[in-house]
């Protein structure tokens, strides 16, 4: 089968000189293959380091899949720096030879060298899904199979038997674990070279979050970019009301801000029943009833496609469609059996063999998602998760769709007049265009991040709220997503906190609440005398009332300002920290090949403007 590719010759000498070499035909095989083989239900991963043994996680077989779990804390969520360019091509982020003082190549040649004397697995596969996506492939040693298994999950499997035509790849993905050890002081690090005619990732640990989901996102924004699109860090649902009206809204934010959590139904404390939030001085909760609500289509769940071939121009809305062929779903939130129906129901009893991290597993028993494994303190790891075939979801979209609303999530924290801090924002903001652009430069990680390893404070996930993952220039990502917005004329945009409203605690109720109102609706536009300019011009607009199935929200909840003990006062002190924030992250913008439109909307906000100034300088349709 080696003939139907064309390899660059350096992986082509790896191929032919390494001890052995599978390219499987079947997903099931890369299960047994994960394992150790067939008859195997637990496999350890290990290397023989400086004559000693290195266990970096192990195996076992479920009913259900199978379920991996790494030896290290740090090694079960995303290091946020992980990604390193090993190459000369312009690019803001730090190069191998700023950090290491010495060029990659030579680390690259040992790479090449170690790959030569392992057993290895080649894996084929469609980044970017199959219709629009592009040739690629994955290189590993075999004892490191479970991550090809996940990898084939993750993008579209190529079975190369079947396959018609050459298959010449545009990204390499080289995996080579003991490395973490050996050169890079057991952190995570994927090093990507961009090439003329291809793109590398060279992974070095074997968490999937930094190399084959995260890495492979790198490579598609790469691309994207020289067709001046945008690949989006986004979930994507439409909402059918039980009317049958119809909208998508697409959800965007740093890891952690909601994004998968879009795509799932509300939580249900009993039949009919939601715990809309709980105040976390009082201890009270309040409930709010629900005789029916909205049924999901998922679209897509991290990635979403921007593509000019997608964009019909004429209706003023973004035209979207799925990056991936699996999606890295976390279950941090799902703590029982009954928390979250469609999972469940999708990862007991799946109609193929699953992925599962970081959960709990007993040999040939089912992997359960609310069975989180523990942390070294004790404490259940936050960072659960399972990675479904977007093909087992019923309630999916197969084909591009247009955006009626964008919206964007922040994780909050606790906020009051003695603690002020960023949790000031309503239930759900509405934001003008301009507004909606400077909330994806800025993209705050926010509060108790669950999915990396470092998520102390506010931080910024950077433009797009992609930045970790890409190797180029933030302005000329910065100047896609504005032309995006512009041109784009007809996609609203709202704002959505998670975690807290002031000091209470609501967890992801404001997004899923707010979708049924939106979708009641028919859309996120308003009257302008349905809207209040939230006293930090930075969160555009609060809503005046809202109500759900004949029921209002408290006012607490849509303007934070209002509740006693946070009151003006210690909303206005939680606003400088975010408008100090915004101004400190848009600085690195001013350079001169930022977009004349872009500089003015960045020093509207630097000279603290209104909502208004905003709207002036790209028109809001109310």
């Amino acid at each position: 089968m080696i003939d139907r590719f064309r390899f660059p010759q350096e992986l082509q000498e790896v191929l032919e000189t390494c001890k052995g070499l599978t390219i499987p035909t079947k997903k099931e095989e890369l299960i047994d293959l994960a394992l150790g083989g067939a008859n195997n239900d637990t496999f350890v991963i290990e290397y023989e380091i400086n004559g000693r043994t290195i266990i970096e996680g192990d195996v076992v077989r479920c009913k259900n899949g199978v379920s991996i779990n790494y030896a290290e804390d740090y090694m079960r969520r995303r290091d946020p720096n992980a990604t390193i360019v090993g190459d000369d091509l312009p690019t803001d982020k730090p190069t191998f030879k700023e950090i290491y003082n010495k060029d990659f190549e030579p680390t690259r040649e040992e790479t090449i060298a170690w790959l030569k004397e392992q057993e290895l697995i080649l894996l084929p596969f469609m980044a970017g899904g199959k219709e629009y996506g592009y040739e690629a492939v994955f290189v590993g040693p075999k004892n490191a199979a479970c991550l090809a298994a996940a990898m084939a999950s993750l993008q579209y499997f190529v079975d190369i038997s079947q396959y018609k035509g050459e298959f010449s790849p545009k990204c390499i993905v080289y995996l080579a674990p003991p490395f973490r050890h050996t050169h890079f002081e057991r952190k995570q690090v994927v090093v990507h070279k961009r090439l003329e005619d291809r793109y590398e990732i060279y992974a070095y640990n074997l968490y999937p979050g930094p190399s084959i989901k995260k890495g492979v996102y790198g490579f598609l924004i790469h691309q994207a970019e020289k067709e001046n699109a945008v690949v989006a860090h986004a979930a994507a649902t439409k909402v059918i009301t039980p009317y049958d009206n119809e909208i998508v809204i697409m959800h965007e934010g740093a890891s952690g801000g909601g994004k998968s959590e879009m795509g799932e139904e509300i939580h249900w404390e009993e039949k009919g029943k939601i715990l809309l939030g709980e105040n976390l001085l009082k201890k009270e909760k309040y409930y709010l009833s629900l005789n029916d609500t909205c049924r999901l289509e998922l679209v897509a769940d991290d990635m979403a496609l921007c593509l000019p071939k997608l964009q019909k121009k004429e209706n003023g809305k973004l035209v979207i469609t799925d990056a991936e062929d699996g999606w890295f779903v976390r279950f941090d939130n799902v703590k029982e059996y009954g928390a979250s129906p469609l999972y469940e129901k999708l990862c007991i009893k799946p109609k193929e063999p699953l992925i599962f991290l970081n959960l709990q597993a007993v040999p040939n028993s089912t992997c359960l998602i609310w069975e989180h494994t523990l942390d070294s303190d004790g404490i259940p790891c936050p960072n659960p998760r399972a990675i479904l075939p977007r093909r087992l979801i019923k309630n999916r979209v197969d084909k591009p769709v247009e955006v009626d609303v964008r919206s964007f999530g922040v994780r909050t924290p606790p906020t009051t007049r003695k603690e002020p801090n960023y949790g000031i924002i309503g239930m759900m903001q509405i934001l003008p265009p301009a507004l909606a652009w400077l909330w994806r430069l800025v993209a705050p990680r926010g509060h108790a991040n669950p999915s990396i390893a470092s998520s102390d404070g506010m931080a910024s996930e950077g433009v797009g709220s992609y930045w970790p993952f890409m190797t180029g220039k933030y302005v000329r990502q910065a100047n896609l997503l504005l032309n995006q917005i512009t041109e784009c004329k007809n996609t609203r945009y709202v704002l959505f906190p998670n975690q807290h409203i002031g000091y209470y605690k609501v967890g992801f109720m404001p997004e899923w609440l707010s979708r049924e109102y939106i979708a009641r609706r028919g859309s996120a536009s308003f009257k302008a005398d349905q809207l209040i300019p939230a006293r930090e011009p930075l969160l555009g607009y609060c809503l005046d009332s809202l109500k759900v199935d004949g029921q209002y929200i408290r006012k607490t909840f849509l303007q934070p300002e209002l509740q006693s003990d946070l009151g003006t006062d210690g909303y206005d002190a939680g606003a400088k920290i975010l408008s100090d924030f915004f101004k400190k992250e848009l600085q690195k913008y001013l350079q001169p090949d930022l977009d004349p439109l872009g500089k003015q909307i960045i020093e509207t906000c630097l000279n603290d403007g209104t909502v208004e100034d905003y709207i002036n300088l790209i028109p809001m349709k109310f």
